[in-house]
């Protein structure tokens, strides 16, 4: 069956293969701030689901959610519906710094491997937090944050620009 995405907002995340439901319930929460959609992808936990729910402290309930069996069939999907396709790994642009288009897919994978390959190689941009430290890696909910926020910072004309 293929996603109706007409609802989309102007800003999506795209959870790749995330294992934690306390991860992806915390996601639920900045998307919900952000006023922004989640495309969950492969094993990522989506409602209904208990220990999501847990974290997600009702936003499971309010946030637009669509489910696809791979992130690549999601980019695919998002391009056809007008989206720039960006991913969240090391070696991208600075969050604040990228230059922001909309609509926007952000994709983010799983800690352990990233985003898929194939997302990764056909992205429109690539995002990223400067790492300082030693292991340069943080929580994939955090690192959800900072980014999703800078880039509405830029949506909002508070720092650099969005088209």
């Amino acid at each position: 069956m293929k996603e109706d995405l007409s609802t989309l907002p102007e800003l999506v995340l795209v959870l790749d293969r995330l294992r934690s439901a306390y991860n992806t319930g915390n996601i639920f929460r900045v998307a919900e701030a952000l006023g922004a959609g989640i495309v969950a992808c492969g094993y990522t936990p989506c409602p209904p689901h208990p220990k999501l729910a847990k974290t997600a402290m009702g936003t499971d309930l309010t946030v637009p959610c669509w489910h696809f069996g791979t992130a690549e069939e999601a980019a695919a999907a998002l391009r056809e519906a007008g989206y720039a396709v960006w991913v969240a790994e090391p070696g991208g642009a600075e969050a604040w710094e990228a230059p922001v288009t909309f609509p926007l897919a952000v994709v983010f994978g799983n800690e352990a491997l990233g985003v898929s390959a194939a997302v990764l190689d056909g992205a429109d941009g690539v995002v990223s937090l400067p790492m300082y430290g030693e292991k340069a890696s943080i929580n994939v909910g955090n690192a959800a944050a900072a980014i999703l926020y800078a880039i509405d910072a830029r949506r909002r004309g508070k720092i650099g620009g969005a088209s």
